[in-house]
């Protein structure tokens, strides 16, 4: 609750300013402007998310992976 909290104050109240998410969780930059990855401290890609997804990118997989994850999870506690 504490994220989506956070993430709707900084949409609404920085939306014309420049902010540098550093995150762990898909859901919190999928709909930022612009997806900067690092792989090994070095830039590996930087482009629109969309963009990014349209291509075998490390965050396309990335996506990928995360949601593959929640279904998974999901799956689970229905079975649970």
């Amino acid at each position: 609750a504490t994220d989506s909290i956070l993430q709707k104050v900084i949409r609404e109240e920085f939306s014309n300013c420049t902010v540098i998410t550093v995150a762990h969780r898909v859901p919190t930059v999928i709909d930022s402007d612009m997806v900067m990855v690092l792989s090994f401290g070095k830039l590996a890609e930087y482009d629109e998310p969309s963009k990014l997804m349209e291509t075998n990118s490390s965050f396309s997989r990335l996506v990928a992976e995360y949601w593959a994850s929640c279904r998974k999870n999901s799956t689970q506690k229905l079975e649970n």
